[in-house]
């Protein structure tokens, strides 16, 4: 219980600084908690849910959002997130986990190659 806990003490600072404390719950989920990779995935939404609000606010308060952008986004996204929830559980365990592991394997490597943007202020 202790450490349910400080996994999500965690990954909910991580997400407030957005390094993708998501990710992170994932994986605890799955490799120590033991959940099968639906659950996981619909508890990292429920936690999403719950983290976002703030990160938002922020974002909007320090000029980060594009309010066209987010129309789009959001016009993409919600059929889109429908489909890939009905596609993941239609899909074998293992095979989503096999999946999850690659995409963060390509994201951590991306993240590693990308160069530092230079300060742009003066």
């Amino acid at each position: 219980m202790f450490l349910s806990i400080l996994a999500g003490l965690v990954t909910g600072i991580l997400s407030g600084f957005g390094i993708g404390g998501g990710s992170l719950l994932m994986l605890y989920l799955t490799l120590v908690a033991g959940l099968t990779q639906q659950a996981a995935a619909g508890i990292n939404l429920l936690y999403f849910i719950s983290c976002a609000p703030a990160a938002l606010v922020s974002h909007i308060k320090n000029h980060l959002v594009e309010k066209q952008a987010v129309l789009w986004c959001t016009l993409a996204g919600i059929p889109t997130s429908v489909a890939a929830s009905l596609l993941a559980g239609a899909t074998e365990v293992s095979l989503l986990r096999r999946l999850f592991g690659v995409l963060l394997l390509y994201i951590g490597l991306k993240e590693l190659r990308a160069k530092k943007p230079e300060d742009t202020k003066q």
